[in-house]
C-alpha cells in the first residue's frame, strides 16, 4: 500500500488550481471527468494533489492497493461510505470512514492485482 493522492474539494476549481501552480509551484498531471465529477491532478514532486469542483468542501487521502479485495477485510468496523465500484477509467475504489470520522479512500489502479499490497 502507497499513498496515491490526497483530495480536496474546492468551490472555484481554477482559482484553486491557478493557487497550487503560481503560488506554491504545483505542476498540472492532468484534468478529467469521473462518475460527473470535475477534477485536475496537480503534482509536487512525488506528491498528487486531486482537486475536485464541489459546492461542499471536505477532503480525503487515498491509498493506492494492489487488490483491493485483499484490503477490505481489513477495514472491518469501519463504516463504509461508498463503493466499492469501478470508474469510468477501470479502476476500483472505495471509501470508508476512520475512526475520527476522516474520509479514506483505497483504489486499486490495476486489472489484474499483483499478490502483494
Amino acid at each position: 500500500m502507497k499513498l496515491h493522492h490526497c483530495g480536496l474539494e474546492v468551490s472555484n476549481l481554477e482559482d484553486s488550481v491557478n493557487f497550487y501552480k503560481n503560488h506554491l509551484g504545483f505542476e498540472e498531471e492532468k484534468r478529467l471527468v469521473l462518475m460527473g465529477e470535475e477534477m485536475v491532478f496537480l503534482t509536487l514532486g512525488e506528491f498528487r494533489l486531486e482537486l475536485i469542483a464541489s459546492h461542499t468542501l471536505s477532503a480525503h487521502i487515498c491509498f493506492e492497493v494492489s487488490n483491493l479485495d485483499r484490503i477490505l477485510p481489513m477495514l472491518t468496523g469501519l463504516r463504509k461510505v461508498e463503493g466499492p465500484y469501478q470508474l469510468d477509467n477501470g479502476w476500483q475504489t472505495v471509501f470508508y470512514e476512520g475512526p475520527s470520522k476522516e474520509l479514506l479512500e483505497f483504489l486499486q489502479t490495476t486489472k489484474n492485482p499483483k499478490s502483494e499490497n
